[in-house]
């Protein structure tokens, strides 16, 4: 078995280390040293912070010990990027120690789908010769070959969503404005990457104030009711291939395909016809156009594409829950770079609409590589989109990526 399926939860951890059997400067140690072993490998660092997180950790412990109840007591995390701990304070003050800054892609190439760390590009636990998708790249691919249970990310157009999906874990990317972001034209947001539901479940609880902790509180049982409890109302949920206006991988839309039947026969989703299928117009120069240097005044036809999609947004989820696409349009590709193929084309209109998304475990392609399921849901509903994959996750199993085992790092 692999570490990336062997290794505990970020709740399992915290649990351990707030009823003290388990210390968290052990977690901690024990987390610094799967990564220099595994690292030169993936190279999915920047900087480690070996010192410095190990005194967190004393720290952490001597909290615990003074009787503070810490929701994420103990938790090893990886930040995205040397500026990642401006934003990651509420989980420092739940209990996390920062371990190291995870890489993003580097300078000299106009496409963001990889990462470049301390060893050379950062690589796909899965398949050493494809990128883990970006740009939080580092992000995921330390969390899928088990080197942390949680990491932070940041998604302008698929940041989290994508890497998550090409390495084979949980990626939740925020509604805009839901979490503080210092990105001036609105389309960023912070979001995190984990191998099980229950920790973003955690990370969106402690981000909020709810706490943090799945089973109880906020999220009650709901994303254990499928089989067990019997009390779980599946949402009502249109599938879209390609948003109306894309033409992704045929092995891709059939995973992805196959696994949103799977959990409709499953109960964890109810599968419904729209009124009108789903046709978006491509956001492509609407995202372009706010994203550019001095973007003001958009053009006409970017604001065109802007409210046009807007409306047509609103009124699926007037009449449905959900909806679910393929997470990217193509499988990860090679570090020479994505050819010219936009990775982002199934991801960047949730962050010109401001949705809340998120990517799942769907399955592998002929290829070897996994692929991600996305569901969106309407503003506000992140407690939707967990309880959901939650159930997904219990009905046909997590999904949890061994690629550890593939790129020879246990």
């Amino acid at each position: 078995m692999s570490p990336a399926a062997a290794e505990p939860s970020a709740t399992e951890i915290a649990s351990a280390v707030r009823s003290r059997t388990l210390r968290a400067v052990d977690a901690v140690a024990a987390a610094l040293e799967r990564i220099e072993r595994a690292d030169p490998v993936l190279s999915a660092f920047i900087e480690v912070w070996d010192e410095e997180a190990l005194r967190r950790a004393r720290d952490v412990d001597a909290r615990v010990a003074a009787g503070e109840r810490l929701p994420l007591a103990g938790v090893p995390i990886a930040v995205k990027g040397r500026r990642g701990l401006r934003t990651a304070g509420p989980l420092l003050a739940a209990g996390c120690v920062a371990v190291g800054a995870t890489s993003v892609p580097g300078p000299g190439t106009p496409w963001q789908t990889w990462g470049l760390g301390r060893y050379g590009p950062t690589t796909n636990p899965w398949r050493p010769d494809r990128t883990p998708g970006g740009s939080s790249a580092g992000s995921a691919a330390a969390v899928a070959a088990g080197l942390v249970p949680l990491a932070t990310g940041s998604d302008g157009a698929g940041s989290v969503r994508i890497p998550a999906a090409w390495c084979g874990v949980v990626g939740l990317k925020t509604g805009n404005g839901r979490l503080p972001s210092a990105d001036r034209t609105g389309l960023m947001a912070p979001g995190v990457l984990a191998r099980c539901v229950g920790d973003v479940a955690a990370y969106w609880g402690v981000m909020t104030g709810g706490g943090g902790v799945w089973g109880g509180g906020a999220w009650g049982d709901a994303g254990r009711a499928v089989g067990e409890l019997g009390r779980y109302d599946p949402p009502t949920t249109v599938w879209s291939p390609d948003l109306g206006f894309d033409a992704p991988d045929p092995d891709v839309v059939a995973v992805a395909q196959a696994t949103a039947v799977r959990l409709a026969e499953a109960g964890a989703i109810r599968l419904v016809r729209p009124r009108t299928p789903l046709r978006l117009d491509d956001p492509a120069p609407a995202w372009l156009a706010l994203r550019a240097p001095g973007a003001a005044p958009r053009p006409p036809d970017a604001h065109r594409v802007r409210v046009a999609n807007d409306s047509r947004l609103a009124d699926l989820f007037a009449g449905t829950e959900l909806l679910l696409t393929p997470t990217a349009p193509t499988p990860p590709h090679g570090h020479g770079g994505p050819g010219d193929r936009y990775s982002t084309a199934l991801t960047w209109a949730f962050n010109l609409s401001g949705h809340p998304a998120l990517s799942i475990p769907a399955g592998l392609d002929g290829d070897g590589c996994p692929v991600g399921l996305q569901l969106v849901a309407a503003h506000g509903r992140e407690d939707l989109l967990i309880e959901t994959a939650r159930a997904a996750e219990v009905a046909v199993g997590p999904g949890r990526a061994e690629g550890a085992e593939r790129a020879g790092l246990n």
